[in-house]
C-alpha cells in the first residue's frame, strides 16, 4: 500500500484504498538530446494545479467528485536509465496489483516504457495510443538503445507490429518514417486525422495513452525541451483525448516533457495541468 504524498495534484487526494486512478511522478531527463529540464515537470504541475479549479467546463465535470491518490514523485537514479525504468516499473506494477490504473508524469518521455514495461506484462494484448511531436522510433541515438529518441520503439519491441498508433508526429529522421510505412506502427502524420476510425476498432482491447505534451505548437506550448513547429491547438488536443476516452479501455496513461525552465511565465505548465485535469476527469471506469 502506498502513502499519500504531502502535496497532491488539486483535489488528488482520496484515500489509496478508495482511488480508482493513482498519480506518480517520474522526475528523470538524463537521455534528453536537446535542453534538459523535464525533471522538473511533475513537481511544477502539481504546484501549478492549484491555480485551476477542479471543475471542468469543457466536460461539466469536477475533480472533487473522483477518486484519485497521488503517490508522489520517485525517486530516480540518474546514472542509469535502466534502474531508473526498473523503479518506475515497478510502482506501476505495484499499482495494477492493487487493481487500480497507473496514471504518469514525467519526466522525458523515456519514462514510459517503464510504465509499459508494467502495464503490458498484465495485459499481453496491450496496444498503445501515442500523441507527439516526434516518432521516438529510433534504434539508437547516440548509442544508446535506452534514449527518449527510442521510447517507441522500445515499446514495440515489447508489443510487436500492429499495436502503437502515433498521431501529431511531425519530426524525426527519415529511417524512422520509412521504418513506420513498413507497417510496424501505424503513424498519422502532422495532426489527429483518423483517431476516431482508430479507436472504434481498438474498442475492447486494453489500451496505453502516451501525450507527449510538445505535441501541441511551441506558440501554445513553448516549455519543453524538444519545441517543434507546426503542432496541434490545446483544444485540438482535448478533443483527441476525450475522443479517445469516450470508447477505449484506459488501463494506463502518462503525460510527460514539460519543461519549467524554458517559459518562465509558467504558461506552459498551467497549460500542461489542465490536460492533466481533462485526462482525468476523461477516464473511463477501470475494470
Amino acid at each position: 500500500m502506498l502513502s499519500k504524498n504531502i502535496e497532491t495534484f488539486i483535489a488528488c487526494d482520496a484515500e489509496y484504498e478508495d482511488a480508482e486512478t493513482v498519480i506518480f511522478g517520474a522526475p528523470f531527463d538524463s537521455t534528453t538530446s536537446n535542453r534538459p529540464g523535464t525533471r522538473f515537470g511533475s513537481r511544477a504541475i502539481r504546484s501549478e494545479s492549484f491555480g485551476l479549479e477542479t471543475y471542468s467546463p469543457y466536460q461539466d465535470k469536477d475533480l472533487e467528485d473522483i477518486a484519485v491518490f497521488d503517490s508522489g514523485d520517485l525517486e530516480l537514479c540518474f546514472g542509469s536509465s535502466e534502474q531508473a525504468l526498473a523503479d518506475i516499473e515497478e510502482r506501476a506494477k505495484t499499482i495494477l496489483e492493487d487493481g487500480k490504473r497507473p496514471f504518469l508524469i514525467g519526466g522525458e518521455h523515456l519514462v514510459t516504457l517503464g510504465a509499459v514495461r508494467a502495464v503490458a506484462a498484465k495485459y499481453p494484448d496491450l496496444h498503445i495510443i501515442h500523441f507527439d511531436a516526434h516518432a521516438d522510433l529510433r534504434q539508437e541515438y547516440l548509442g544508446a538503445e535506452l534514449s527518449h529518441a527510442c521510447v517507441l520503439r522500445r515499446c514495440w519491441d515489447i508489443l510487436g507490429d500492429g499495436r502503437i498508433f502515433q498521431f501529431g508526429i511531425r519530426s524525426g529522421d527519415r529511417s524512422e518514417f520509412r521504418w513506420a510505412q513498413e507497417g510496424h506502427v501505424a503513424m498519422h502524420p502532422f495532426d489527429f486525422d483518423g483517431l476516431e476510425e482508430m479507436v472504434q476498432k481498438l474498442k475492447g482491447k486494453p489500451v496505453y495513452l502516451t501525450v507527449d505534451l510538445d505535441v501541441m505548437d511551441p506558440s501554445v506550448f513553448p516549455g519543453t525541451g524538444t519545441p517543434e513547429a507546426g503542432g496541434v491547438t490545446f483544444l485540438q488536443l482535448l478533443q483527441a483525448i476525450l475522443t479517445v476516452c469516450k470508447d477505449s479501455q484506459i488501463v494506463g496513461c502518462d503525460v510527460n516533457e514539460l519543461s519549467p525552465p524554458y517559459d518562465p511565465s509558467g504558461i506552459s505548465a498551467a497549460t500542461a495541468c489542465k490536460v492533466v485535469r481533462e485526462l482525468l476527469l476523461a477516464l473511463p471506469p477501470f475494470h
